[in-house]
């Protein structure tokens, strides 16, 4: 556990962020690895199946990952405030509430995936492939709701290694079970959504098992879990915003997914590829902004608002820097990047357009994401909620349904930044009003 109200500012973010840098890495590992086992091994039709499955996915879960961070602000700010009772009874509520969550997502996403494929208009060929693999994905999505809530625990309480070391665990498995079940017993598609619920799985059980053994605060067990109804309320009056502008990012991708599929299987596969590339290198500007948000909730808890401000700072400074360097990685060996998920002309070239496109903007999405760092920090979430679906709603899926009957498809990639930019800049001017102050659970 870490705390963040003294100590050089620079140095405890950085620190902090580095191995949840490591660790998201990892995470996006998994679906990395699905996608070139499958487009290499299936082909591109495959790939574009699990490409369409993700919106899906994200957007079944999205207001539960909102919520589930309010509780994390939560468990930051008390955990701040030196509230080590309040601690327990928040990890516990949090664990009931994903548990309850993730099956009510399960079942819905099961019983109604051909459904959604049918209404993204995706190409009627792609459809068998892609609800074979959204089934099993969310068949394990308790999985993932508690692995992901655990290590969202753990970080609010300033741990940031511990969920790394299980989070490489899990890739590793998730890569040979990948390899093993769609090369060797030759599973299909079926397979490399089986790997990564085992290697999830996995990984929540082995961290339980050793959180009980070691953490001083962290003890789980299923049958003494204690419901606190207060606690419960603050977390969703944080959480319910975040998320909310979860959802909205997630039905933004589905309709975004909705045009790209009007486009034919190799746009389709070119955005799945092309996309899991800007997943990774986004990375650093969101993990720096989950640093930020867990440094600013422990200082608004010990009332240092001077250290918020300085956070702010170096957060921006060492994001930029980070996404600098991943900018100029992709626009030389993007590609080569492209050629690792598939071997086909048109689908490599349809992603390099992507590709340079939406990274030479990744310092405004990195500023967006700093500044929203320090008001979920705060938990201010309502503010950054409208900001999002006015820049997703509003610019980002009308920019992208007019420039992509002009353009084609490389109208669409346009849409991203032009959304981002917007995002940016009324994210940064609600920051100088200064109103998220008065959002904290410990009053400032």
């Amino acid at each position: 556990m870490k705390d963040f109200t003294t100590g050089n500012v620079s140095k405890l973010i950085f620190n902090f962020a580095l191995p949840m840098l490591l660790g998201n890495v990892f995470q996006q590992l998994y679906n990395i690895v699905d996608s070139i086992i499958v487009g290499k091994v299936l082909g591109k039709g495959a790939l574009a199946s699990v490409g369409a499955s993700f919106p899906i996915i994200f957007t079944l879960i999205a207001l539960l990952i909102g919520i589930g961070s309010g509780f994390s602000i939560v468990i930051s700010q008390y955990y701040g405030a030196k509230d080590i009772d309040k601690v327990k009874r928040s990890i516990d509520t949090m664990y009931i509430f994903l548990f309850v969550s993730g099956i009510v997502a399960s079942v819905l996403g099961i019983y109604h995936s051909e459904e959604l494929f049918l209404l993204l208009q995706l190409p009627v060929e792609l459809i068998p492939q892609a609800t074979t693999y959204l089934n099993v994905y969310m068949a394990g999505m308790i999985m993932f709701f508690g692995f992901s809530g655990t290590s969202s625990i753990l970080r609010g309480l300033g741990d940031s290694k511990t969920p790394l070391y299980f989070l490489i665990l899990a890739s590793l498995f998730n890569i040979i079970f990948d390899l093993l079940f769609v090369m060797v017993f030759d599973w299909g598609i079926a397979g490399a959504a089986w790997a990564t619920v085992i290697a999830q799985g996995g990984a929540f059980v082995s961290g339980i098992i050793y959180l009980n053994r070691t953490h001083k605060i962290i003890k789980f067990s299923l049958f003494k879990l204690v419901f606190d109804k207060e606690i419960f309320l603050k977390s969703l009056k944080i959480g319910i915003p975040s998320g909310l502008q979860h959802t909205f990012v997630a039905l933004g991708m589905m309709a975004l997914l909705g045009i790209v599929n009007t486009f034919g299987t190799d746009v389709i596969a070119a955005y799945t590829a092309a996309g899991r590339i800007d997943s990774l290198a986004m990375m650093p500007a969101m993990t720096f902004s989950q640093a930020v948000a867990a440094f600013v909730g422990q200082n608004l808890g010990a009332n240092k608002i001077d250290r918020v401000r300085q956070g702010f700072k170096a957060t921006f400074i060492m994001s930029n820097l980070f996404c600098l360097a991943m900018t100029a990685l992709i626009i030389i060996f993007g590609s080569d990047m492209m050629k690792l998920f598939t071997n086909d002309a048109n689908v490599i070239a349809i992603g390099e357009r992507y590709l340079i496109i939406v990274s030479s903007f990744y310092l405004i999405f990195s500023t967006m994401f700093t500044t929203n760092g320090v008001l979920r920090g705060a938990g201010d979430t309502l503010i950054p909620m409208f900001i999002t679906l006015f820049s997703l709603w509003i610019i980002r899926i009308p920019g992208a349904y007019f420039f992509s009957s002009k353009i084609g498809e490389t109208g669409i990639w346009w849409s991203i930044p032009l959304g981002w930019s917007m995002g940016a800049i009324f994210s940064y001017l609600y920051y100088k009003t200064g109103k998220w102050k008065t959002k904290s659970v410990i009053k400032v």
